[in-house]
């Protein structure tokens, strides 16, 4: 088991929204460490669950930070002006929900919370 502790977020690999939810989650989880599991919309590939590769991918990197880390929480994100999902903020927090299903199905002893980072200040809200 790794030092320190430890939560884990699929997030965006935009840059902007990286340090909004380290911040946010260490704050709220009194951790020392977030695992960041980026993917150009990531919401919107597990929403769909098409690309059986790339969710492979995440899903793997999720366990590895439960299982080796001892992550407990899994923050699904979504943000404002984001590249790879350019869709409206609704969608994305349908595409959050979805995500989720699919991560529970997953059967890993963690609990999955929704993040979104508002793209007026760069802040990350749980929703």
């Amino acid at each position: 088991m790794a030092q320190g502790t430890f939560v884990t977020a699929i997030n965006c690999m935009d840059g902007r929204v990286q340090l909004p939810v380290i911040e946010f989650l260490k704050k709220k989880y009194h951790v020392d460490f977030v695992d960041m599991i980026t993917e150009p919309g990531p919401i919107k590939i597990l929403a769909e669950n098409s690309d059986p590769v790339l969710v492979e991918s995440i899903r793997s990197r999720v366990q590895i930070s439960h299982e080796k880390h001892g992550s407990r929480v899994v923050a699904v994100v979504g943000h404002d002006d984001c590249a790879g999902n350019p869709v409206d903020r609704d969608t994305q927090l349908e595409q959050i929900d979805k995500a989720i299903s699919l991560g529970r199905s997953w059967g890993l002893e963690v609990e999955f919370i929704r993040l979104y980072v508002n793209g007026k200040n760069w802040s990350a809200t749980e929703i």
